[in-house]
């Protein structure tokens, strides 16, 4: 794992350093919500990443132990990327992201129904995808 100069000993400088960057939050996103697990899928995001920056940021999210990278059952071409523990804690964190931006931007009706079920019970949901998400590392976990 590349090592990185800290700026300060604060600990959001220093979580910043590890997710804090434009397209790894966007990866962990489109993994959590969205069930991407191939370099292909996350190409396909809305937002429009460049290969290179792509395998730059799935390297340093493998490298910060926040994604691994498995075999594909289909392809041995391909890889599949599953989120976490160290990931999936940080859900709250993303919520909380999307519900600032409910109040502050613009945001597509399909997400207007995911942040309406969030505020309904912010606990509740955070339990229950944090749930769902572990189900899916599971079998990593063996």
């Amino acid at each position: 794992m590349k090592t990185v100069k800290k700026r300060s000993q604060c600990p959001i400088s220093c979580s910043l350093d590890i997710f804090g960057d434009k397209w790894s939050l966007l990866i962990i996103r489109d993994m959590m919500f969205a069930n991407k697990s191939t370099y292909g899928d996350f190409l396909k995001s809305a937002e429009g990443i460049a290969t290179n920056i792509l395998a730059s940021r799935l390297q340093s999210l493998e490298d910060n132990k926040l994604i691994e990278k498995l075999e594909h059952p289909d392809s041995k071409a391909k890889v599949l990327y599953k989120l976490t523990q160290k990931a999936i804690d940080l859900l709250p964190i993303i919520v909380e992201v999307h519900l600032w931006a409910e109040k502050y931007l613009d945001i597509p009706a399909d997400l207007k129904v995911m942040i309406k079920e969030a505020k309904k019970d912010k606990n509740e949901f955070i339990k229950v995808t944090t749930r769902q998400l572990k189900k899916q590392i599971a079998p990593l976990c063996k």
